[in-house]
């Protein structure tokens, strides 16, 4: 078949796209963003076409799936609506693909890719298979059988999926713009989790989670006591982390594993877990969990000269607390600057108070202006990053043209931060540094 995707560079399109080439589609794309985005390595590697006008021919008999950001006023919308071409959801053409094999779903507020990435590397490296990470990876094969999917709440995408196993790391609020409140989000995760078809892996120290009614089994994880697996023993060195992992109150083992903060423990016991559930050992388990490396955009680390630069995509106030305190783990005494991009107006407003905590553990912290490819600043006239940097102290604006600030923080840990791409801000920021 062929498939035409609007937003090809955007994180879950692109490894759609990745996986639709693979199971042997014709695949092409269209993106607003003509410079580079790391998103579009699977892509060129495939060899997949990417278009940035109108002047390209698309396949009259191509299925035509798109990014939310792309609004239906969109040229390209428009054009493939004047074409009579057919249009599916990202969501739904993702759900059919995945029901060809036994699928682990991993859904979650926070830590849905490290997870995916952690139980991806264990299957990877014993008994094969396909995987949907959202920081643009994606590969199938129709020799394997299983698919590890990134469940993505956001637009509700994964109630159109129906997995094997899944996996759910939390619930917070998160994507206001489209959910009512708590209460929505978590009843949609319910909605998932019933769709699962054998067996659900989920945080039982999340009070949200405690709250589902699951009508298919369910295992919970996590510190408390209460919960069928629990980690005990927590060791949050400067290597690394370490713990022991019980199951049905019995020793299952002792792991260690290269990331840091709890929160990465959390999630490294949940993959144990589905680990185990699949037949791994639990040698298996410790000796591939020591070769892990995070996805992109995960904790990525570079030293030049005086400076430790780390990109991370945490964007919500808890990813971003969660995130500073695993850099105090392994960079203990040194000094913490943060610079921040800021995404979406809604997050901003609805989490405002939320940031300013988070930001208070850094000993500096800049923000750039907001950046959103999917809500108008004239819908939000009064919200701008000033709400965050005028009640925070030790704070600033920032911008490409005034990186050179930067330059006064050696001996320091920048951690550059957000889920829009920061990498033009690293470019520049190395570039000013040699």
């Amino acid at each position: 078949m062929k498939y035409y995707c609007i937003g090809i560079k955007g994180t879950g399109m692109s490894t759609l796209a990745q996986i639709l080439y693979d199971l042997g589609n014709e695949i092409s794309g269209y993106d607003d963003a003509k410079g580079y985005k790391f998103t579009q390595d699977g892509l060129e590697e495939r060899n997949i076409p990417i278009y940035y006008d109108q002047t390209h021919e698309i396949p009259k008999d191509a299925i035509v799936t798109y990014s939310v950001a792309f609004k239906e006023d969109h040229k390209e919308m428009q054009r493939v609506k004047k074409l009579g071409l057919t249009v599916k959801k990202y969501s739904e053409i993702m759900g059919d693909v995945i029901d060809l094999f036994e699928t682990i779903g991993v859904s979650g507020t926070h830590g849905k890719t490290t997870t995916s990435s952690l139980i991806k590397h264990l299957l990877e490296n014993t008994v094969g298979c396909n995987y949907f990470i959202g920081a643009g990876d994606g590969y199938a094969s129709k020799k394997n059988k299983y698919f590890v999917v990134e469940s993505d709440e956001f637009n509700r995408h994964f109630t159109d999926y129906h997995p094997t196993y899944s996996i759910i790391t939390n619930i917070e609020k998160e994507h206001l713009e489209c959910y009512k409140d708590i209460n929505d989000i978590r009843n949609t995760f319910e909605t998932f989790a019933n769709q699962t078809k054998k067996l659900i892996i989920a945080n039982g120290d999340n009070e949200e989670v405690r709250k589902i009614n699951f009508k298919t089994p369910v295992k919970f994880y996590g510190l408390n006591e209460n919960n069928d697996i629990v980690i005990k023993n927590i060791q949050l060195l400067e290597t690394g982390s370490v713990f022991d992992l019980y199951i049905d109150n019995e020793l299952f083992g002792h792991f260690d594993i290269p990331l840091y903060g709890k929160h990465m423990v959390l999630n490294a016991a949940a993959a144990i877990t589905i680990a185990k559930e699949l037949g791994l050992t639990k040698e298996t388990i410790h000796s591939l969990l020591e070769t892990f490396h995070n996805a992109k955009r995960r904790f990525a680390e570079t030293k030049i000269k005086d400076y430790i630069i780390i990109d991370d995509y945490a964007h919500h106030p808890t990813e971003i607390k969660a995130t500073l305190e695993a850099v105090k783990q392994k960079y203990k005494g040194k000094r913490l600057v943060v610079i921040f991009v800021p995404n979406t107006y809604s997050r901003t407003k609805d989490f405002k108070e939320e940031f300013i905590k988070a930001f208070q553990i850094a000993d500096k912290t800049y923000l750039t202006d907001i950046i959103s490819n999917r809500e108008r600043q004239s819908d939000y006239p009064e919200i701008t990053s000033h709400i965050i940097t005028d009640h925070l102290k030790n704070s600033e604006i920032i911008s490409f043209d005034t990186l050179n600030k930067l330059l006064e923080e050696k001996d320091s840990v920048l951690c550059f931060m957000g889920c829009d791409t920061v990498d033009k801000l690293i470019d520049k920021f190395k570039t000013l540094i040699k």
